[in-house]
């Protein structure tokens, strides 16, 4: 099994269904790393090395352990309602949302929703909004206009990989690219 798949594996296992391995994730979505590599190790090989090696070579940071390396956790992106303790900060002024042209309508009309995932997740520039927009089809960016959104009392998180968080974001506050 490649790192990448085993990666992707434990992508769906933090963020979104641990009971496909049998475990569970505590309020703030940690893990504990012994019963997380006991359960992957029911259909694939891992270890702690290759664990370590999947958090520190991610390109997008997607995990994190805690000090002594017992917990492991998924930094954003969960489908399922955990507190991964994010602070609110002051964003931007302008952030950009990345995705498919497919989406394109129901944005436009709707606004942007969390969806599946607790928070809608937006980007400081538009090269890396067009990079996830890619991962949806032909990459649309919309510029959301965070400054106003902010100034009208919507909240927003920065996760410990600098993506940013908030709940939705209103058709008024997009124009698109």
């Amino acid at each position: 099994m490649s790192l990448n798949n085993t990666s992707k594996f434990l992508a769906l296992i933090l963020r979104h269904k641990p009971e496909v391995i049998g475990i569970k994730l505590d309020e703030h979505g940690w893990a504990n790393v012994d019963e997380l590599l006991k359960g992957i190790n029911q259909t694939r090989k891992i270890d702690m090395q290759t664990l370590e090696q999947i958090v520190r070579e991610d390109n997008k940071q997607r995990y994190a352990f805690n000090e002594d390396k017992t917990k492991i956790r998924a930094n954003q992106g969960h489908s399922i309602p955990v507190d991964v303790e994010l602070e609110e900060v002051d964003p931007p002024d302008v952030l950009y949302h990345g995705t498919g042209e497919k989406y394109c309508g129901s944005i436009e009309s709707e606004g942007i929703k969390s969806k599946t995932r607790l928070y809608v997740h937006l980007s400081e520039d538009v090269d890396a909004a067009i990079i996830i927009g890619k991962r949806h089809g032909r990459p649309v960016v919309y510029k959301i206009n965070t400054k106003q959104m902010h100034e009208d009392g919507i909240k927003f998180f920065k996760s410990v990989n600098n993506v940013w968080l908030t709940k939705e974001v209103a058709v008024k506050y997009i124009s698109r690219i």
